[in-house]
């Protein structure tokens, strides 16, 4: 991956700076190129920082929040946090100084979570869908293996091994003089020549870009076969058997048919969320992953000033759009952020908080005490009130009953 920060031209001209020879006359970037490149990067990456630091703080802040597929969201916020900062903001003073102003240390280091945070990006999608896949099509075993501690291990995982891999670009960066005819400037480039790099370059591509694209593709495949061309029960046999059993038992007239739909409606809406989330990541690294590509077969490369910006825009853009689309497909995100704001409601009403402690207790008796914490994701979504199927006199009672789970939810349901 070519760096986002410094121009592709510089390890074309190292012979020439290396012999001696200038590289013709600088001219500097024109007064409209700035004006739009700082107003346009500055507006992406400032909303973008803000938006993906209240996803994590509505996360880390919110106990109901806090489940696999949430501790995933997190882990991609806090990468596009580090694309954001250290390929966004760089290139912001590239445009007003035309050269690389924060040193050798400074090259090393923002080389180096540049592509950190781009790595890790790419896994936490990876990890989500994976996480989405065993939940739709395997929930037996989603209730052993997709749970809050293994997320967390994985997401530790994940930023160890792409932390590891990343140091290369620690031996591979260096800051190297641009000699031209009317002034010398410094850049941040590569040490190893084109031929060394285009092999790197080509496993980065394949590993972080190529392979998660087809696995996403396969598995989203398979979730939409599930959910939308063939969707199954959201609750085994057995729950659905007791399910009715208890609400005969409390006089309560609901539908398991009801129940069962709401679920699916809910999986649906998280799962289309989350696959949005990796066609925009598809769509909008595409034109930056294409030029270099492209540059990589040609003699000269295509480096038109605008075109370059456009591309990197669009990779702002992928880092900063994600917790608007949480905000848009999401009710429950959206009333987090609401909270975090201090606008809107302050609470969610209690009916929904009923509907998801006894859609979730069925889960868990289903698994014989096992972590229900995947399923948690699952209701997410739910909205239908509990006051459609509880009588008004009922409800003080259902407070007391035994599958009310207070402990695992939280008090704070209703933020």
């Amino acid at each position: 991956m070519e760096n986002l920060t410094m121009d592709n031209m510089t390890m074309e001209n190292d012979t020439s700076v290396q012999n001696n020879q200038t590289l013709g006359v600088w001219t500097d970037y024109t007064i409209e190129y700035k004006v739009v490149s700082v107003f346009l990067v500055s507006l992406i990456c400032g909303l973008g920082i803000v938006g993906n630091m209240m996803v994590i703080l509505v996360v880390l802040t919110t106990k109901h929040m806090r489940t696999p597929t949430n501790c995933y969201l997190v882990s991609l916020a806090a990468a596009d946090l580090m694309v954001l900062t250290a390929a966004g903001l760089p290139n912001i003073t590239d445009a007003l100084h035309g050269q690389w102003v924060y040193g050798y240390a400074g090259c090393l280091g923002i080389t180096y979570f540049q592509y950190l945070g781009i790595n890790a990006s790419s896994c936490s999608i990876t990890a989500f869908t994976v996480e989405r896949y065993i939940a739709i099509c395997h929930p037996i075993k989603a209730q052993f293996l997709c749970t809050l501690s293994r997320a967390k291990k994985i997401i530790m995982l994940v930023w160890a091994l792409t932390s590891v891999y990343s140091v290369m670009w620690l031996f591979l960066s260096d800051t190297k003089k641009l000699v031209y005819d009317n002034v010398v400037l410094l850049s941040c480039a590569y040490k190893v020549s084109r031929s060394h790099y285009l092999p790197i370059y080509f496993t980065d591509f394949a590993v972080f870009y190529v392979l998660p694209l087809m696995l996403a593709t396969v598995l989203y495949g398979l979730i939409a076969r599930i959910l939308f061309l063939n969707p199954l029960p959201s609750d085994p046999k057995e729950s659905t058997k007791k399910w009715k059993k208890e609400m005969r038992q409390l006089g309560k007239m609901i539908s398991t048919n009801s129940s069962s739909s709401t679920t699916a409606a809910s999986r649906r809406q998280v799962t289309k969320m989350l696959a949005v989330v990796v066609i925009l990541f598809a769509l909008l690294w595409m034109p930056y992953r294409t030029l270099v590509v492209v540059n990589s077969f040609l003699e000269k490369a295509y480096l038109d000033t605008w075109f370059l910006l456009f591309c990197r825009l669009c990779i702002y853009l992928n880092s900063a759009i994600n917790p608007v689309i949480y905000n848009a497909m999401s009710q429950k995100f959206r009333a987090a952020f609401k909270k975090l704001c201090h606008c809107g409601p302050q609470r969610m009403e209690k009916p929904a908080s009923y509907s998801v402690a006894l859609t979730y207790t069925v889960i868990k008796e289903t698994s014989n005490g096992e972590s229900p914490d995947h399923f948690t994701t699952e209701m997410d979504e739910l909205t239908t009130p509990t006051n459609q199927f509880l009588p008004a006199s009922l409800m003080p009672t259902a407070k007391k009953m035994p599958f009310e789970e207070p402990s695992l939810l939280g008090s704070d349901v209703s933020a």
